[in-house]
């Protein structure tokens, strides 16, 4: 497929790490030693289609009402609010792996974006759906005198 024009421009809101593991499987003691203040993240996938960067993150427990979506130049940011529903005391459980409370993701474009050419859809399997057009490219054209 190439070179991709996102190569190495990704970045998320936290530590920065990719790995899966660095918060999976954390007893209740642990997880208490965490800041209250902590973001959580947000998985994305990004992908080109015809004429738009398409941004997917699938987003369960959230409705439309909890998401933001900022543009800022180049960089367009994901935030929300993951409600916990169930009244669970902490000494019941012993994995926590859910993540409830605020969470956000930026992602950093090869251009300047036109939040006026931004559409989202969110569906009801919870998937976040963010097209962004794409730059049109200019042509040059060459005159030539006589």
């Amino acid at each position: 497929m190439g070179t991709s024009p996102f190569h190495g421009i990704f970045s998320a809101l936290g530590n920065g790490t990719n790995d899966p593991s660095d918060d999976g499987e954390l007893l209740h003691e642990e997880r208490k030693k965490k800041q209250p203040s902590e973001v959580g993240k947000v998985a994305v996938d990004i992908y080109e289609q015809e004429d738009y960067y398409i941004i997917k993150a699938p987003i369960a427990g959230v409705r439309l009402s909890d998401l933001d979506i900022e543009v800022n130049d180049n960089v367009l940011t994901i935030r929300g609010f993951r409600k916990q529903t169930d009244a669970v005391p902490d000494d019941q459980y012993y994995l926590r792996e859910c993540f409830f409370g605020p969470f956000s993701r930026s992602v950093t474009l090869p251009f300047v974006i036109d939040p006026r050419k931004v559409r989202a859809t969110f569906n009801k399997e919870c998937i976040l759906k963010i097209l962004v057009q794409k730059e049109e490219k200019v042509k040059i054209v060459k005159i030539n005198e006589g």
